[in-house]
């Protein structure tokens, strides 16, 4: 059988495939930094962590290549661990399974781990080459980006002699970022009580599955389903119908992904029975329609479980269905500066039972500080208008163009010599870890790019396998005309 390592070229995707063999959740990054760490001894490359267990790795400027400008390839070593319901997959011991379908590399069933493996693998495969040319090189592989960019928060000044920061984190070739969103998260936990269910009561399980989810900066305008959402919309038009109780929610997974799953256990009188499940087949439909092909695989079900002993309040459930109601998960404004490009929004990522309490929690995200506030703001209002404890809390700043970068011109200019095109310069509705890493290094020139991925952050990730080797290209090409001191 075909596997990634046969694919061109093939230092990068050798290292790529060995990544994906290794378990890298955020927060769990140890083993991949020790192959990194492996990989350096083999090649005699200086390497060091920092306090917060970023890795930095330094290799001298090809001979007569000293006087240029030195280099920091950048990148994250963790992934989103995002699987679908049918996958058994371990995140914290498995391997990938990565296949090539067509023109594209996936995975059975879980995220791939390009964003950003392929960034990383592709540093690595410049730093243990024989054959390129370049001055002086460094690689900063951070950690927990996906789960709150801690490693580039606590990376400080002294650890890094570049003056050019090519972070390669972003999922577009043909496309360089100058710029991209802050965000914050917002967690609201919300006091439940409780009363027992009766004898004349059954129990089911609603499930919400198939939505696409995907990224929730990237794909936050893309029209695509929100699991809580949906199943909350339910509850609200339904439950005083009914006569409907709620004993649990279980929706979403991790706070940047758009939630694609969703079981809640809901309660209903027998002679109700027939009742909720025509109205719950009957919003199927409506649902099914109002997505369309955005959302082909969408399914919503209800699977009779055992009754619960007890379920909510009347009082306590209507406090989260109501202000899980009237918080927006979608963009809030677009960009006035940047045509088509999302300038703030909200991605109500999860919604779950947690003891006493119903946890719901947000990522908002903006290319201006003080719009993602006033966001966040207004969210925390919503949920503390109903006695929740509310609290923001992993802030981190956008990163903002610079329209005179240096090395912005080089780029445009070689890559237009290479593939006679020009390319796009974008900002970015996503997190990129560049607005952290300017504090303490402000002198750098920085500019983002990398190869084409399509569903990050979901099952259905994969990475154009053509723009792959375009990315190479264009990267080493790069180092070399990189100017002089």
């Amino acid at each position: 059988m075909t596997t990634i390592t046969s694919l061109t070229p093939t230092s990068l995707w050798s290292i790529f495939y060995q990544i994906t063999q290794i378990p890298r959740p955020s927060k769990h990054e140890e083993a991949v930094v020790c192959y990194v760490e492996s990989l350096c001894r083999e090649h005699n490359l200086f390497y060091e962590r920092d306090k917060v267990g970023n890795l930095i790795i330094r290799k001298p400027a090809t001979p007569g290549m000293e006087n240029l400008r030195g280099v920091v390839m950048q990148g994250h070593v963790d992934m989103v661990p995002q699987k679908n319901a049918d996958s058994d997959h371990d995140f914290l011991t498995d391997p990938i399974t990565t296949l090539i379908e067509g023109e594209w590399v996936t995975a059975k069933g879980t995220t791939l781990g390009a964003d950003n493996g392929l960034g990383v693998a592709a540093a690595l495969a410049v730093m243990t080459a024989s054959d390129i040319e370049h001055g002086p090189l460094e690689v900063l592989l951070t950690i927990d980006e996906e789960a709150g960019m801690t490693g580039a928060a606590g990376l400080e000044a002294g650890y890094l002699e570049g003056d050019i920061l090519l972070n390669m984190d972003t999922e577009d070739e043909g496309e360089l970022y100058v710029g991209c969103a802050g965000g914050i998260d917002i967690s609201a936990e919300i006091t439940m009580n409780w009363q027992n269910t009766d004898n004349d009561d059954i129990a089911y399980e609603v499930r919400v599955t198939g939505l696409r989810g995907g990224h929730s900066g990237l794909d936050i305008d893309q029209g695509r389903g929100n699991a809580n959402k949906i199943v909350n919309r339910f509850l609200l038009e339904s439950i005083d119908k009914l006569n409907l109780k709620v004993s649990s929610f279980n929706g979403g997974t991790l706070r940047n992904a758009i939630p694609r799953e969703s079981f809640t256990t809901i309660v209903v009188k027998k002679h109700k029975e027939v009742e909720f499940k025509q109205a719950l087949d009957g919003f199927d439909q409506v649902i099914k329609k109002e997505y369309g092909s955005v959302e082909p695989n969408l399914s919503i079900k209800a699977v009779k479980v055992n009754l619960p002993k007890k379920t909510y309040t009347d009082e306590s459930i209507k406090k989260v269905i109501y202000s899980v109601a009237a918080c927006i998960s979608s963009p809030s404004r677009m960009s006035h500066e940047f045509k088509g490009i999302v300038e703030t929004s909200n991605n109500l990522a999860i919604v779950k039972s947690d003891n006493n309490r119903v946890l719901v929690l947000s990522l908002v995200r903006s290319l201006i500080n003080s719009a993602r506030d006033d966001l966040a703001n207004s969210i925390a209002a919503t949920f503390k208008t109903i006695g929740a404890e509310v609290s923001l809390s992993g802030e981190y700043p956008g990163w903002k163009p610079n329209p005179n970068s240096k090395i912005l011109s080089l780029m445009k200019d070689r890559y237009e010599k290479l593939f006679g095109a020009v390319p796009k310069v974008k900002v970015i509705h996503a997190g990129l870890e560049c607005g952290l890493l300017s504090y303490p290094y402000p002198h750098w020139d920085m500019i983002s790019f990398g190869p084409t991925i399509r569903n990050a952050h979901s099952p259905d990730e994969k990475v154009h396998i053509a723009s792959v080797g375009k990315f190479w290209e264009y990267l080493i090409d790069i180092l070399k005309y990189i100017p002089s001191k």
